[in-house]
């Protein structure tokens, strides 16, 4: 079928340029078959024309031969009637064979329509075959086009992924670790040089209050002064 090999020639050098250049293959291929589905209407429409001639042909080659066989027993009656004496025998003849040759014409016609049907039934049955045919390919291009459509989509993530991956620098990315690395050590180790500068400060403030025992030094104070306003000091004098 030209129209279809005219759509997908698929495997071919010039079609594969094609599909090459094709902005969106899955557009082309929707395209593609909706052009086969008109195709398809064309092709069913010229089969109904096509067996409605068939249709007619044969209803005529039946009608023709019914016409023969009539116009056969029409001569034959007028014959008998002529022998019987109830027709002039001149009359009968001429009239027996205006007959048969109404009747040889009628059979020139069966022939010639049995031809036409023939030729018809022939036309009717390519133009089933194309028809079967279109359907299938409909089918079949229908289901590559949902295959065609889950393999963009996941050809299309898995492109993004590997691109986003590809811009990764490998190399960057552990200098930019290491060197966070660097400063969270950097971090840790001020954190403890603080914590020893703390600690450091505090024991000197611990020596100093034990060298100076100023708790113990003030508790002794205020026991002499409370013994004194007892008059404990004088009664141990």
């Amino acid at each position: 079928m030209n129209f279809f090999k005219r759509l997908f020639k698929i495997g071919e050098a010039e079609a594969n340029s094609a599909i090459d250049k094709m902005e969106d293959p899955i557009k082309m291929t929707e395209q593609g078959i909706r052009d086969m589905k008109i195709d398809l209407e064309k092709s069913l429409e010229a089969l109904a024309q096509v067996k409605a001639l068939a249709i007619r042909s044969k209803n005529d080659t039946e009608e023709f031969a019914a016409k023969a066989e009539d116009y056969q027993q029409k001569a034959m009656l007028i014959l008998k009637k002529a022998q019987n004496g109830d027709l002039d025998t001149a009359e009968a003849d001429r009239l027996a064979k205006e007959a048969l040759i109404k009747k040889e014409e009628s059979l020139q016609h069966v022939t010639r329509g049995k031809g036409e049907t023939e030729k018809f039934d022939g036309s009717v049955s390519q133009l089933e075959k194309n028809v079967e045919e279109i359907k299938q390919n409909i089918s079949k291009w229908e289901n590559e086009l949902k295959t065609l459509k889950a393999r963009v989509k996941v050809s299309a993530a898995t492109k993004n992924v590997n691109k986003q991956m590809a811009e990764i620098d490998s190399s960057s990315t552990v200098s930019m670790l290491e060197r966070m690395k660097d400063k969270v050590n950097q971090e840790e180790a001020l954190a403890e040089a603080y914590g020893d500068i703390a600690s450091a400060s505090k024991s000197i403030d611990d020596q100093l209050d034990k060298a100076a025992d100023i708790t113990k030094s003030n508790a002794e104070d205020d026991l002499a002064k409370l013994k004194e306003q007892l008059g404990m000091n004088d009664e141990k004098k």
